[in-house]
């Protein structure tokens, strides 16, 4: 009966699983990948250590947006716009849109780049990729584009082989993983904001809660949703390490300086052999694609959600046109900025990250007044432990958001 018992219970977490570890994973995307390769570049395995916090902390954050999700059914800018009025919603949508429309430039860039290494052109594949993600969340359902999400996510085992295979010396590696340092220069001082802000960013929150609000996740299964956001996020950090393991032991070894994941992609063929730079490209395509299809998405369920209009994948174009709309919008103009001449995709891509570190504190402070409060809530709001910890983390990230730009002047 114990057998059968927990044979039951692994397949409710096969049922469950989904929402929390797409979308850690998918912050693994090109914009990730170029801060993680420049982070293990510029400063070798200086920042390794910031990952045992930033998991940490993301475990909290995921867990709250998933509790919230499945305690009310709503999604957060759902609640914002409740809880704080429809104006402030405006002003903050306009914001997170901008922010999100750098982050699809972003991917499409990702894909040009990992391609572009075997030579094959961005006009032909950007197009290509962008009515395959198109298609995808137009023509799909939530369980078959869900499906495809949780496939796309094993491949970014590509990262921890190439991880091997650039023969780090794992004896340093262990000692940064677990000696914090940090000088207060404006160069480190924005690595670190861009690291919290691309491993921890807010699109994340939004996604995952309406994610857990389509695929209708119940209260009796809230611990198995938390076990879901647990998982998916020592992945995502595990695979971001490597990523920063991979460069730190090849590229900033030999002084070699990048600004693109597909520089440090060719880079690693002399220093790591063909396969390693193949499995990175590989890795940086699947991240790409599949975030290009993620993000859009978000950003779709956000809008439509604070605005109060019709969204989910599940729903029909004639049946939420704003929801469908808005995503191919900014599919359209992530392909077409990418294709655009002369246009500087490096400082788009990593400052689009910084751009989430600074949101940041303003989502974590949204979503702790919100949890906090019992008529929303009921009995599941908060406890002084989770309240802490995030108010310390708003309070941490504001100031090296603040230190950021004094230092810049």
């Amino acid at each position: 009966m114990k057998i059968f018992s927990r044979w039951r219970q692994l397949l409710i977490f096969l049922a469950i699983l989904g929402p929390g570890f797409i979308t850690s994973n998918v912050d693994n995307d090109a914009g990730g990948i170029t801060t993680y390769s420049i982070a293990g570049a510029h400063f070798g395995y200086r920042f390794l250590w910031s990952f045992i916090p930033i998991t940490f902390l993301l475990i909290l954050i995921q867990e709250m947006s998933a509790r919230m999700g499945v305690v009310t059914g709503k999604g957060l800018s759902d609640l914002i716009r409740e809880q704080f009025g429809v104006k402030v919603t405006f002003y903050f949508l306009i914001v997170f849109l901008a922010a999100n429309y750098g982050n699809t430039v972003a991917e499409f860039a990702g894909v040009a780049a990992s391609l572009e290494i075997f030579g094959i052109g961005r006009h032909l594949t950007v197009p290509v990729a962008a009515a395959l993600v198109w298609l995808l969340v137009v023509k799909g359902t939530y369980k078959s584009v869900e499906k495809i999400f949780l496939i796309a996510t094993l491949f970014y085992a590509a990262y921890i082989v190439t991880g091997f295979l650039a023969h780090p010396n794992w004896k340093e590696v262990g000692t940064n993983l677990v000696t914090p340092r940090l000088n207060f220069s404006p160069g480190e001082i924005g690595m670190l904001i861009a690291l919290v802000g691309t491993t921890i960013a807010p699109w994340m929150q939004f996604y995952l809660q309406s994610a857990i609000v389509e695929k209708n996740v119940q209260l009796q299964s809230l611990k198995l949703s938390r076990l879901d956001v647990i998982a998916g996020s020592v992945v995502v950090s595990i695979v971001a390490a490597f990523i920063v393991i991979v460069c730190g032991a090849t590229l900033f070894a030999q002084n070699i300086r990048i600004e693109t994941a597909e520089q440090a992609a060719l880079a690693l063929k002399p220093l790591a052999g063909q396969y390693a730079t193949y499995l990175f490209s590989f890795g940086l395509l699947n991240a790409s694609l599949f975030a290009a299809s993620i993000l859009p998405l978000s950003t779709a369920y956000v809008v439509c959600e604070g605005m109060g209009w019709e969204n989910g994948v599940n729903k029909t174009f004639a049946e939420a046109p704003q929801f469908y709309g808005l995503y191919s919008l900014l599919i359209l103009l992530g392909m077409v900025t990418v294709l655009f001449p002369r246009l500087p995709l490096i400082k788009v891509m990593y400052w689009s990250q910084v751009l989430n570190g600074i949101l940041l504190p303003l989502t974590l402070a949204f979503m702790v007044i919100i949890i906090n409060k019992q008529k929303v809530m009921g009995n599941y709001t908060n406890g002084k432990f989770f309240n802490y910890v995030t108010i310390a983390a708003v309070g941490i990230m504001t100031f090296l958001s603040l230190s950021l730009v004094i230092s810049a002047f």
